[in-house]
């Protein structure tokens, strides 16, 4: 039993990958005060006002999952990702987050084409040559210099979004975060898409994504406690804040 603690423990932060909103290995990570600024005027009953607007059958049990995820990214990850701030150079943590970024490319590349965007999977495929090569193996963004050439967070959820699924209930998952029913099973295809999933085993594969939730959260720590501070309820403003991404997400 005490031989497998720390495998566990990996677990619970591995799984954490995609807490709120736009994943950060895709866009800029905005600060404490902007994340504050956005929702400050956000209440209970402001979803038409805001423009999310979901199904939340599940409220009473997304609830109670957002309370051991809100445990979990104050009490794990974060202090955490304090630890590796503190001693890995913002450099390495970069190049950490490129690289990985870079390996996914067929997870972005064939949900472009299953939406049938083509001229984003052409962008896309130009992005990961440039960056494979010139950059080293993905290790520095150099396609980021080009607009066009930005990686494109296209995934499942979306392409079911794309092909009709277009209301979906919202659903939070313990140590994954916010999502929605379409969303949570258009992981599956997704992580198969992925090819850390076919060339690690298990174990490498839950280091690997523990290690990319910590670093990922060490360029966005004290957003999520700006949002709970400045929100009269962090649920629906988590809640809110994820619809309204996926929603422009969807629409590009």
């Amino acid at each position: 039993m005490h031989g497998r603690l720390p495998l566990a423990v990996i677990l619970l932060i591995a799984v954490w990958v995609c807490p709120v909103a736009v994943p950060p290995a895709f866009s800029a990570e905005p600060s404490a005060a902007g994340a504050a600024a956005a929702i400050e005027d956000d209440d209970e009953d402001d979803d038409s006002r805001r423009g999310a607007t979901v199904r939340d059958p599940l409220e009473t049990f997304n609830r109670d999952m957002f309370v051991i995820n809100d445990f979990l990214l104050l009490y794990v990850l974060e202090p955490a990702a304090k630890g590796v701030k503190t001693v890995v150079p913002w450099e390495f943590r970069t190049i950490f987050r490129n690289a990985l970024n870079n390996i996914r490319f067929p997870v972005r590349f064939v949900n472009c084409l299953l939406q049938g965007q083509w001229e984003k999977g052409g962008n896309e495929f130009a992005a990961f040559f440039l960056n494979t090569t010139v950059g080293f193996l993905g290790m520095a963004d150099v396609a980021a210099a080009y607009p066009g050439l930005n990686a494109s967070p296209e995934d499942m959820g979306q392409t079911f979004a794309v092909w009709g699924w277009e209301d979906s209930a919202f659903l939070t998952l313990p140590f994954f975060g916010p999502s929605t029913v379409r969303d949570a099973l258009g992981k599956l295809p997704d992580r198969l898409l992925d090819p850390l999933f076919w060339y690690t085993s298990l174990a490498q594969s839950l280091i690997l994504r523990g290690g990319e939730a910590v670093n990922d959260t060490t360029f966005r720590i004290g957003d999520y406690e700006a949002i709970k501070r400045a929100s009269l309820d962090p649920y629906v403003a988590i809640r809110n804040g994820f619809i309204q991404n996926r929603q422009k997400l969807i629409g590009e």
